[in-house]
C-alpha cells in the first residue's frame, strides 16, 4: 500500500469515533451480493449529493470545483460496481436505505451558513467511513474485489479531506471542532448500534 494511502487511512481512523465492528465485516462477507448492490446505491447517492450542493451553492467556486470532480468520480465508481455485478450475474434490485446517512443528516442545522458547514462535516464522515470499510473488507475478499476496493481508497480519502477542508474554510475563524465532536458521537452510535438489515453503512446485524 502506498505511503500516502496508509497515511490517509491513519488520519481517517483518528477522525472516526470508532472502528467498524467485526460483526459488520462478517455480515458483509455473508452478503456480498447485497453489499455490492448497496455499494452501487451509495456511489449514486454520493454523486447526487455533490450535484445538489453544486445547484444550491453557486457562489462558492471552491465548492463547485471539488463537488464537480467528486460527482464524476462517484459516478465512475458506480459504473465500476455495476460492471462487477454484471460479471457476477447479480441483479440490481431495489433495496431500502440504511438509517446511517439520514441519521447523520438529521444533525444538520436549519439555516446557512451553519447548515452547509454541517452538511460538509457529515459528508466527511460518510466518505471517511466508506474508506475505512473498504480497507477493512479488502483482505477478506476475492482477488478481483480486493483489488477494486483497494483502488477506491485514495479517492475516497481525498473526498473526506475535501469535505472537511471546505467546512473549515466556510467557518472561517470559527472553530468547528465542537461540531465535529457532536456529529462524531452520533456517527459512532449509528455504526455500533445493531441493525435489522445489512447495508454498506448499517450497524452490525446480530
Amino acid at each position: 500500500m502506498p505511503v500516502s494511502t496508509a497515511s490517509a487511512l491513519d488520519e481517517i481512523n483518528a477522525f472516526l469515533p470508532c472502528p467498524t465492528p467485526d460483526r459488520w465485516v462478517e455480515n458483509a462477507l455473508e452478503n456480498q451480493s447485497l453489499m455490492l448492490i448497496d455499494h452501487a446505491n451509495c456511489e449514486k447517492k454520493a454523486a447526487s449529493t455533490a450535484l445538489s450542493l453544486i445547484n444550491r451553492y453557486t457562489d462558492n467556486f471552491d465548492l463547485l470545483n471539488k463537488m464537480s470532480r467528486l460527482a464524476r468520480e462517484e459516478m465512475r465508481h458506480f459504473e465500476q460496481v455495476i460492471a462487477l455485478m454484471k460479471r457476477r450475474k447479480i441483479t440490481y434490485v431495489h433495496v431500502s436505505a440504511s438509517r446511517y446517512a439520514a441519521g447523520l443528516r438529521d444533525m444538520a442545522r436549519n439555516k446557512d451558513p451553519h447548515k452547509l458547514v454541517d452538511i460538509l462535516i457529515i459528508g466527511a464522515f460518510i466518505e471517511a467511513r466508506s474508506c475505512e470499510r473498504f480497507a477493512k473488507l479488502a483482505p477478506y475478499l476475492d482477488e478481483e474485489l480486493e483489488a477494486f476496493y483497494r483502488s477506491l481508497l485514495k479517492s475516497e480519502a481525498r473526498h473526506y479531506q475535501d469535505y472537511l477542508r471546505l467546512a473549515k474554510t466556510l467557518a472561517g475563524d470559527v472553530s468547528i471542532d465542537d461540531r465535529i465532536a457532536e456529529i462524531a458521537q452520533r456517527e459512532g452510535e449509528l455504526v455500533e448500534q445493531p441493525d435489522t438489515e445489512f447495508r454498506f453503512h448499517s450497524g452490525p446485524v446480530m
